[in-house]
Formats: C-alpha cells, sequence, structure tokens
C-alpha cells in the first residue's frame, strides 16, 4: 500500500481545521449533529457480527470495536472539558494515551453494546449543557499541555463533530469496501 492511499485510509473526510468565524447558527448546527450521532453510529454498527466488529478498518489500525470504545473514552473527557471550560478559568486538562486505552481489557473487547450506550447517553448530556450556553461561553477556554494552546468550546465542539465524522467514515469505508 502506498504511503498516499494509507493517508487517505487514515483521514478519509481530511484534517481538522476549525473556523474561526463560525456563526451562532453553525455551531447550534453542529450541537445537534453531537446530539444526532449516536443514532447514525448505532445504524451503522447494528448489523456487525463479533468477526467484523474485530476487523481493522487499515493496516495497523484499530478494530470497528476499538473505534467504537475510543469514541465513547474521547468524547467523555470531551464533555468533560466543555465542563472544565465553563466552571473553571482556563484549567489545564489532563491528556490521555488513546493508543494505551484502545489496548485495555475494554478497550479491546468486541462487545460494543455498553460503549455505544455510553456514547448514546454522553451526548445527550452533551448536547443539552452545550445548547444552553450563551456566545460567551463557547469561547470559553481549557488549556491542552500536549498541544501547548488554549481551545475555546466551539473548538471543542468543532473538532468532536470531525472526531464523529472521521471515525464515523473510517468504519463506513471498511463497510463498503468489505462489501458487508
Amino acid at each position: 500500500m502506498t504511503a498516499e492511499a494509507l493517508e487517505q485510509l487514515r483521514f478519509p473526510i481530511g484534517k481538522f481545521i476549525f473556523d474561526e468565524t463560525i456563526s451562532a447558527e453553525a455551531v447550534q448546527e453542529q450541537i445537534q449533529w453531537l446530539a444526532d450521532f449516536p443514532q447514525q453510529l448505532n445504524a451503522l454498527v447494528q448489523d456487525f457480527d463479533e468477526p467484523k466488529r474485530l476487523t481493522t478498518y487499515r493496516p495497523d489500525g484499530w478494530t470497528v470495536a476499538q473505534v467504537v470504545h475510543h469514541l465513547a473514552d474521547s468524547h467523555m473527557n470531551a464533555y468533560i472539558r466543555c465542563k472544565l471550560a465553563i466552571t473553571e478559568n482556563n484549567p489545564t486538562i489532563k491528556p490521555y494515551k488513546e493508543q494505551y486505552w484502545s489496548e485495555t481489557i475494554d478497550g479491546k473487547s468486541p462487545v460494543i453494546s455498553i460503549s455505544l450506550s455510553l456514547i448514546e447517553g454522553v451526548h445527550q448530556r452533551w448536547a443539552m449543557f452545550l445548547q444552553s450556553l450563551n456566545e460567551n461561553e463557547l469561547q470559553r477556554t481549557v488549556y491542552h499541555p500536549q498541544y501547548e494552546k488554549s481551545m475555546s468550546v466551539k473548538y471543542i465542539i468543532g473538532s468532536y463533530v470531525w472526531h464523529s465524522k472521521h471515525h464515523f467514515e473510517h468504519i463506513h469505508q471498511l463497510k463498503l469496501r468489505s462489501n458487508w
């Protein structure tokens, strides 16, 4: 496989680019997208049996199950980061080693129903919380020490819409390539 083909498998929708000029209406559309994401993900993977859930979406990539577990882990962290941004003054957040989390017993399990339930619950709470925020609150920030920058709640919303679409497309493309 060429490096270009592998890069396309890694980033099927491209890399995240934050639009600093995003309108309030567009942010509300993103929040609604996050609210709707669990149903889209459930529909995508509902007919995956265990062998399909244990298939990797690219060479040296995660299995479908690991992607679903990662979405739960990552989106729980994002929700908490948004709440920290609102309740504290530019707090430093705790990064985590995604790759190591994907290798734990719960991160490798072929059983995805628990993570799908977590995603559904987190997204319901997260969307309810985000919809309550005003423009000033959407500008509040957390500091990410790994990237050495502050990130606004607006930025987090946009990056996790991208993150959802990014991993959804990993699974979707695998499903298309495998003719499932």
